[in-house]
């Protein structure tokens, strides 16, 4: 099981100071600037910070920037929301959310043993059915990124790990550059390449 990251306090200690100083300096702030705008500035620089020095993961970073500036009203609950509201960063947040639980229960493992199962005489086996699969799953997923990124990407990378292929041995010239640079993982549609 996966444990959570412990939370680095020293790191925090630069967005805090530097988003502080910079809401604290708003009576300095130039004189076209109304008063929410300079404090939006100190929250977008503290959070950058915060991703900068990574306290916490980025998305927690992101996260309490996006509390705070609810929090001490420099936006409105529906400002801040509206970015969750684009079915686009949905769909593919959920496609990279599968994609986790390919690699964590163990899925694409058997996935990608069936494939050599099916196909694995020969690589270019292999590569036309990841082809097949990308052809079957496009009608469902129609974000070519999250697709390759989500679904494919994971059935690859268990296929070149179960070939003896892998980046961290230095074996990824085995199979698995090979099955990477397949057409489904490009952005090209796969017909370009036929």
């Amino acid at each position: 099981m996966t444990q959570l990251q412990p939370v680095k306090y020293k790191h925090l200690i630069w967005p805090l100071v530097i988003g502080g100083l910079l809401w604290l300096s708003a009576p300095l702030r130039p004189a076209g600037l109304n008063l929410l705008a300079w404090r939006m500035l100190a929250l977008f620089v503290g959070t950058i910070i915060g991703c900068i020095t990574q306290p916490l993961p980025i998305a927690g970073v992101a996260l309490i920037g996006l509390t705070l500036g609810i929090l001490l009203n420099v936006t409105p609950m529906s400002d801040a929301m509206a970015g969750f509201g684009n079915n686009t960063v949905w769909m593919i947040a959920m496609a990279y959310f599968l994609s986790r639980g390919f690699v964590k229960t163990g899925l694409g493992r058997r996935i990608a043993l069936i494939f050599v199962k099916r196909f694995g005489r020969k690589t270019l086996g292999l590569a036309y059915a990841l082809i097949g699969v990308d052809l079957v799953t496009s009608p469902a997923t129609p974000s070519n990124t999250a697709r390759a990124g989500g679904i494919v990407f994971p059935i690859i990378e268990s296929l070149a790990k179960t070939y003896g292929s892998n980046p961290e041995n230095g074996t990824q010239r085995k199979i698995g550059a090979f099955l990477i640079c397949h057409p489904s993982m490009a952005t090209l549609p796969p017909v370009v390449y036929l």
